[in-house]
């Protein structure tokens, strides 16, 4: 095959897998991973393995921090596990039936303050709270994410020219 055509086809893998670090629709570093080993191995690019085995590290380590920072956060701001399936319910919800860019965000806020409402209706200082720690979460994973996408995509990019 084509080592331009291979190139084009890494290039677009690393986008959408920066793109796929907000959009929970698309599998984000997973999909930059594999613009990154495309690229090495489908082309005689002489990337090292190293940045190879860090980037798979680096991949391996956000798919288990996506699921604690958000359950770390949620508990370290008041919140249950009525807030947590709450934000899941929510998030998928937003997906569908919020047609905005960003509507599975606001699907999975809803979700965690409905969510803590139907687990303690008088407590909404609680709700709101387990809200914030959400968002929190969600910043510390998605900005873990980026730049881990990012740094992909800079090295691949660095190396070809």
């Amino acid at each position: 095959m084509d080592t331009t055509l291979i190139q084009i086809v890494c290039i677009i893998l690393l986008v959408l897998g920066m793109i796929g670090t907000f959009l929970p629709v698309l599998p984000g570093l997973l999909l930059s991973l594999a613009g990154v080993l495309i690229y090495k191995f489908g082309t005689d690019a002489p990337l090292s393995m190293i940045y190879v085995w860090i980037f798979v590290f680096l991949t391996v380590m956000s798919v288990v921090l996506n699921y604690v920072i958000p359950a770390r956060t949620n508990r370290k701001y008041g919140g249950t596990r009525w807030g947590s399936v709450g934000s899941v319910v929510g998030t998928i919800a937003g997906l569908l039936f919020i047609p905005i860019p960003f509507g599975f965000l606001i699907g999975m806020f809803l979700g965690v303050f409905i969510g803590e409402l139907l687990h303690d209706a008088s407590d909404k200082k609680k709700a709101w709270n387990s809200t914030k720690g959400a968002f929190i979460g969600f910043l510390y994973g998605t900005g873990f994410n980026f730049i881990v996408g990012l740094a992909m995509f800079l090295v691949v990019l660095i190396d070809m020219f």
